[in-house]
């Protein structure tokens, strides 16, 4: 494959220490939270997965049931790694959780040490892989002792199936409850993957005071809230955004109060000689206790990049791929 030199590659992208830990995180990480389900032409997610490479992305970041349908983003995700990175394993650092609806009936959702670890199992088989860097406790769960939680987190680690454990979305009450039974149990917390942005700024309250005592990576997601931060709605909802149709984008978000906001912080961006998602983004990153941020790709983009993104005859192994 057509791939830049290493050097290149590294020298393009900051890495930036994930909490006190000896692991270093690209400033910008690929999340394959949405566009990587078996509804979306592997082509064009291979073309992002390729680029985000050479930019110096090495952290990818999934959950078991990121899809649609779940799962699915795991299992091209490992197509795509024996593909086009093969050998390529220990430049990466792959992501998974557990913690939302996976499979039917009791065992397949929340915080159990039966959940976590059977999905743990099902993901590796998915990605192909032996073991995943890190893996999340995707949310808190009420009814499940914090110790069980973070138990199976720890024997996850302990068995080779993770090199790191982490949390998602947890309050900082619990993050700093998660941090004192992992440190107990010998595994540390390594990171906290919270949403975060311009029009989300709970984490400045107390968690990344928190983070920052505890020597805890953060990793935040939803920097664009959802696109809202990028120029797509300062005119309003176009056709077939996603704040269009039914999904994780609420249109009760886009109040003439909301837009308002984001048109101003249009306006200080452009000042800035930025675009309002590269400001956004900058923006997120002025903390230095955030490690990394998740980043996606909107349906334009990846319009664009199917558009670009074409078969071109090159597969010379076609006839032996298809039988």
């Amino acid at each position: 494959m057509d791939m830049m030199q290493d050097g290149d590659r590294y020298a393009r992208m900051p890495y930036r220490r994930t909490g006190r830990s000896g692991l270093l995180l690209p400033a910008i990480t690929l999340g394959l939270w949405q566009n990587f389900g078996g509804d979306r032409p592997i082509e064009t997610q291979r073309a992002i997965i390729r680029r985000a490479f050479d930019l110096g992305i090495t952290h990818f970041d999934l959950a078991n049931n990121y899809g649609p349908p779940y799962g699915s983003a795991e299992e091209n995700f490992g197509r795509i790694l024996q593909s086009d990175l093969a050998g390529r394993r220990d430049q990466l650092v792959i992501s998974t959780k557990a913690g939302y609806d996976m499979w039917p009936g009791p065992y397949g959702i929340w915080g159990s040490r039966k959940y976590l670890l059977a999905s743990l199992e099902q993901s590796l088989r998915r990605m192909g892989l032996d073991y995943v860097d890190i893996f999340y406790s995707h949310r808190f769960d009420p009814q499940t002792p914090l110790e069980e939680t973070m138990g199976a987190l720890d024997t996850a680690v302990r068995h080779g199936k993770a090199l790191y454990a982490g949390i998602s979305s947890y309050s900082a009450r619990r993050t700093t409850e998660a941090a004192a039974i992992l440190r107990r149990l010998g595994t540390p917390l390594l990171i906290h993957q919270p949403s975060y942005s311009m029009l989300n700024r709970w984490i400045e309250k107390d968690l990344l005071d928190v983070l920052g005592q505890e020597g805890i990576g953060c990793i935040t997601f939803s920097p664009l809230a959802q696109g809202l931060l990028t120029d797509r709605y300062l005119q309003g909802i176009p056709a077939g955004s996603r704040a269009s149709h039914a999904g994780s984008f609420s249109q009760a978000m886009l109040t003439e109060q909301t837009l308002a906001k984001v048109r101003a912080l249009n306006q200080v961006a452009q000042r800035r000689g930025q675009t309002l998602a590269q400001m956004a983004l900058a923006w997120t990153l002025r903390d230095p206790r955030v490690t990394s941020i998740l980043v996606g790709f909107s349906p334009d983009e990846l319009g664009e990049i199917d558009r670009h993104a074409t078969d071109s005859g090159i597969d010379l192994w076609a006839q032996s791929s298809r039988e």
